[in-house]
C-alpha cells in the first residue's frame, strides 16, 4: 500500500471513528425542565472520580476534556425517560437541551472537596443499596457526559443492585485526539488505583469493573499497579472484570496478565472481529492486532481469562465498538452475570442460559447468530437459526 492510499485510508477511519461519541454537549440544562413523574422510568445517582478539569468556560459541561494533576470527585444525577428502549442512550441532539420525557437528563451535580468527602458520600451509599460497586472505565473520543449517560445506561438496563461510580479520566472527546487520548488515560493510571482503593476501604463487598475500548489500557496499568504492591484483588474486594472491546496491543496485554496473574474471579474480555474502531488503531499501531479483534481466543484464554467473541453479533451503529451496551440480548446477558455477585459465579456459564440468549440473538439479528465463548477449561457455540 503506497503512503498516499495509507493516509487516505487512515482519515477515512478516523472520520467514521468520529461516530463513537461525537462533539462534547453541555451536561446539564439551560433552564429547568419539569417531567411529570409518570414519565419517568427512574432516577440514578452516578458517582465520579475524574481526572478532568473543572469546566470553567462553560459550567453546564461540569468537566472538560483538558487534564489536571489531582484527582477530583461529584454526583451527577440522572433521570430516564420511560419511553427508553434497552441497550439505547436517547439524548438530546447538537446543543439543545434534554427533555426528560424523552431523554436522559442530568438534573443535579454535586462536588466533594476531596476524597475523604467522596469516600465518605459513596461508602453511605454502599452501605444504603448493598454491599456492591460498579466502576465504569470509558474510552477514547468521549466527553464527559458521553461517559455519565453511559454508565447510567448499563445501570439501569442491567438492573444493577449497587452503586454506578464513573471513572472519567481526561479524553480530549476528538476524533483527531487519539495520542492525546492515549497519553491522559496513562496519566490516570495512579488515579484510578487510588479510586479503587478508596472504594475497597468502605464496606463494599464486591467492586465490579467494566472498562470500554482505551480504557481497558487504563484498567490493566492500574490492576497491573495492584498487582505489584501485592493487593491485586483488593482484600478480597475485586469482583467481576469486564473488558469490552479492549484497545490494547495483544503481546502487551499478555505482559501485563502475566505480572497480574491468573484471575481468582470471573474475568472476561468482550472481543468482534468486526470492530472497525479498532481497525483504526490497528493501523496506527504499525497493523498490530489489539486485543478487541483478535482472532486467537484461546490464546488469551491461557491467560485464565473468559474470551466472549461477539464478530456475529449486531451492533447499534456502523462501528460495532458497543457492543456489550447497545445490543439488548447482550445487555440482557451482562445484566444476568452481573446480578450474580462475582464470588459465587461460576467460569462455566449455564446452558440453559445461554440457549435462551442465543435464540434471543437469533430473532435480533434475523439470521444465524453464534457467540463463541472461549474460557481456560472449554469452547462454548451458542449459534441459532434466525
Amino acid at each position: 500500500m503506497t503512503v498516499h492510499v495509507k493516509i487516505v485510508v487512515g482519515l477515512a477511519f478516523t472520520l467514521a471513528l468520529a461516530g463513537c461519541a461525537g462533539p462534547t454537549h453541555d451536561l446539564l440544562n439551560r433552564k429547568a425542565v419539569a417531567a411529570p413523574a409518570s414519565d419517568i422510568a427512574a432516577r440514578h445517582e452516578i458517582f465520579v472520580a475524574t481526572t478532568r478539569q473543572q469546566a470553567t468556560k462553560d459550567p453546564r459541561q461540569v468537566f472538560d476534556g483538558d487534564r489536571s494533576l489531582t484527582t477530583s470527585y461529584a454526583r451527577v444525577d440522572v433521570t430516564v425517560p420511560k419511553i427508553h428502549q434497552v441497550g439505547a442512550i436517547e439524548r438530546a441532539k447538537g446543543s439543545a437541551d434534554s427533555n426528560p420525557t424523552k431523554q436522559f437528563t442530568a438534573t443535579d451535580v454535586v462536588h466533594y472537596g476531596d476524597a475523604r468527602k467522596f469516600a465518605k458520600a459513596v461508602g453511605a451509599d454502599i452501605s444504603m443499596r448493598g454491599d456492591r460497586a460498579l466502576v465504569f472505565v470509558h474510552g477514547f473520543n468521549n466527553g464527559f457526559d458521553d461517559g455519565i449517560y453511559r454508565i447510567t445506561q448499563i445501570a439501569h438496563d442491567t438492573k444493577y443492585p449497587g452503586t454506578p461510580v464513573l471513572f472519567s479520566w481526561a479524553s480530549s472527546a476528538k476524533a483527531t485526539g487519539y495520542i492525546y487520548d492515549k497519553d491522559s488515560s496513562t496519566a490516570a493510571r495512579d488515579d484510578l488505583e487510588a479510586t479503587l482503593r478508596t472504594l475497597a476501604k468502605t464496606r463494599v463487598k464486591s467492586i465490579d469493573i467494566i472498562a470500554h475500548s482505551m480504557g481497558t489500557w487504563l484498567t490493566m496499568e492500574a490492576l497491573r499497579q495492584l498487582a505489584i504492591t501485592g493487593d491485586r484483588d483488593l482484600g478480597g474486594k475485586l469482583g467481576y472484570v469486564i473488558l469490552a472491546s479492549p484497545d490494547i496491543d495483544v503481546d502487551v496485554f499478555k505482559k501485563q496478565m502475566i505480572r497480574y496473574g491468573k484471575p481468582d474471579k470471573p474475568f472476561a474480555i468482550l472481543l468482534s472481529g468486526d470492530d472497525r474502531a479498532l481497525k483504526l488503531s490497528s493501523f496506527i499501531s504499525g497493523d498490530k492486532p489489539r486485543v478487541g479483534d483478535y482472532g486467537n481466543a484461546a490464546d488469551l484464554a491461557d491467560y485464565g481469562v473468559t474470551v466472549v467473541d461477539l464478530t456475529h453479533a449486531k451492533g447499534g451503529d456502523g462501528l460495532n465498538h458497543a457492543k456489550f451496551a447497545d445490543n439488548p440480548i447482550l445487555v440482557q446477558l451482562l445484566g444476568n452475570r452481573l446480578r450474580t455477585p462475582a464470588g459465587l459465579a461460576s467460569d462455566e456459564p449455564d446452558p440453559a442460559q445461554l440457549n435462551d440468549i442465543g435464540q434471543g440473538l437469533g430473532k435480533a439479528v434475523g439470521s444465524v447468530a453464534e457467540v463463541v465463548i472461549t474460557t481456560p477449561f472449554k469452547v462454548l457455540t451458542i449459534a441459532t437459526g434466525g
